[in-house]
């Protein structure tokens, strides 16, 4: 079949995903262009300015620096010259029910300390999780993070000695248990499941690996919000050559003879592809933008797998300044389990949730006027379903949230210059995501995390994925990586066909 020699990589979402797979490809020589449908890059990491105050609307917290640094080194730059990343500490302060508030930090003399003032029998064993997280990372980042899809060669090529540290049949909370007896250190440890959108008494014990992440390696603040980061890919893949239309909804994909070989515009313009990477959601891929006579099967089988979590965000402009609260913060609920059984049983918000709270103003004040703050309130959400109706829920779930941190000690709500929100259904809208989740498919199946989709579409030729539902995850520095192994995927397959 014949196909231009000029005609464009094409690559479908301009999220962090898609950026990092234009840079690798257009790097490498070839001629890359990005359709965006929304007015603004960034995907998920989006951000709100109004009534003068600025929101980053997307992930805040950020980890695992050296895959920012090696996506901007592929192409002979320096991450340090596009945003300046600034660590943070303490990493979160996390408050109690009970008025305990402990400052998480990778000062390791410091975190002890800590412990032992409310669970001196815990020090050894917060010491030997630590030791556990960092070996799960090293064996499980090999297989699932840092390499290609796992394969069975992949598997077979590590020590048996080593595979069986993969922790896949217990759940978070069960490894977490068998380290720490206090209720507060397993809650702290169990909130990492929700950076992937799970529950930590289903989630895979495999996941661990994101607290040797955050409590080892450390969070890091772009100087002027997350979204600078959005802002810097951007900037490389200009400068790389690649060409960025925004404004541009994609609305099929064109297969011809098993290839994807084009897509369709809403706007009636169509656009000749070699090849088509999709930094939009798997399961909205194959739903939506494949023909419908193409991969029945899959499109059904994606669409059967429960997504993972989705969030309902808070976007306050509040007068007067917190000096209590640190760059990020965690206010749990007073009872987790049944927090998450509403959550993944019942699918609703439950009543009392665990509310985190940043204020970039903190880090940078032009972003709220002077004497106030811009928080950025989130809670944990189910996808969209049946069960819970946001469009008559929403005004409740944030009253409840504001009188939870009035609770606290934290009442704004005479102070609120401005409110807006975001919920699971404007999640979808914006960024296609299936059902409003944030990670694809939900991790709540300790067997779903030998099932996230591959980078190369198995049933038409051509098609690549890169972003959070694909290899390896969700995440800023995961869909950075997901946008390189779609990118050598891509790049190998085309130098075959030559």
């Amino acid at each position: 079949m014949h196909i231009s020699e000029s005609a464009p990589l094409v690559v479908i979402g301009a999220g962090l995903g898609g950026l990092s797979a234009a840079i690798h490809l257009v790097a490498a020589g070839e001629r890359v262009v990005i359709l965006e449908q929304n007015t603004a890059v960034g995907g998920k990491m989006s951000l709100l300015q109004a009534d003068g105050f600025t929101w980053d609307c997307g992930p805040s917290v950020i980890t695992m620096r050296p895959a920012l640094e090696n996506l901007f080194a592929a192409a002979g730059r320096r991450l340090a010259d596009y945003v300046t990343l600034s660590p943070v500490a303490p990493l979160t302060r996390y408050f109690y029910p009970d008025g305990t508030v402990f400052d998480a930090t990778r000062d390791l003399p410091d975190m002890l300390r800590q412990i032992a003032a409310f669970a001196p029998h815990d020090v050894e064993g917060y010491l030997a999780f630590l030791s556990h997280a960092a070996a799960l990372h090293r064996v499980a980042g090999q297989l699932f993070i840092y390499n290609d899809p796992p394969t069975l060669a992949s598997a077979f090529g590590i020590p048996l000695r080593d595979v069986l540290k993969v922790d896949i049949w217990r759940t978070m909370h069960g490894a977490h248990r068998t380290y720490v007896r206090s209720p507060k250190l397993q809650q702290l440890l169990g909130r990492f499941a929700t950076y992937v959108g799970g529950s930590p008494y289903q989630t895979s014990a495999v996941y661990n690996v994101i607290a040797h992440v955050e409590l080892s390696d450390g969070i890091w603040y772009p100087q002027g919000g997350a979204y600078q980061l959005a802002r810097a890919y951007q900037r490389l893949a200009e400068e790389l050559g690649v060409e960025i239309r925004t404004g541009s909804r994609v609305t099929g994909i064109t297969v011809k003879e098993g290839c994807a070989r084009g897509v369709s515009l809403a706007d009636g313009d169509y656009l000749e592809a070699r090849a088509v990477i999709a930094n939009v959601d798997v399961t909205t891929v194959y739903r939506e933008l494949l023909p419908p006579e193409i991969a029945l099967r899959r499109r059904r089988s994606l669409s059967r797998i429960e997504p993972s979590g989705s969030g309902f965000a808070l976007l306050l402009g509040i007068e007067g300044t917190f000096p209590a609260l640190a760059q990020h913060n965690i206010f749990f609920s007073s009872d987790y389990r049944r927090e998450f059984e509403a959550l993944f049983r019942r699918r609703i918000v439950p009543r009392e949730a665990t509310i985190y709270v940043t204020a970039t103003s903190k880090a940078d004040p032009e972003h709220a006027p002077e004497g106030c703050e811009n928080w950025f309130v989130l809670v944990n959400a189910p996808p969209i379903g049946p069960e819970f109706d946001w469009e008559l829920e929403a005004g409740a779930v944030a009253d409840a949230i504001l009188a939870q941190l009035a609770d606290y000690g934290y009442d704004v709500r005479s102070r609120l210059r401005c409110q807006y929100h975001l919920t699971p259904r404007d999640i979808a809208e914006h960024t296609g995501a299936w059902r409003g989740a944030l990670y694809g498919l939900s991790p709540n199946d300790p067997l779903n995390v030998l099932r996230r989709p591959i980078n190369r579409a198995s049933e038409v030729r051509s098609l690549y994925f890169a972003g959070g539902t694909t290899h390896p995850g969700g995440g800023v520095p995961m869909v950075t990586l997901s946008g390189g192994v779609a990118a050598r995927m891509a790049l190998a397959d085309l130098l075959k066909a030559d």
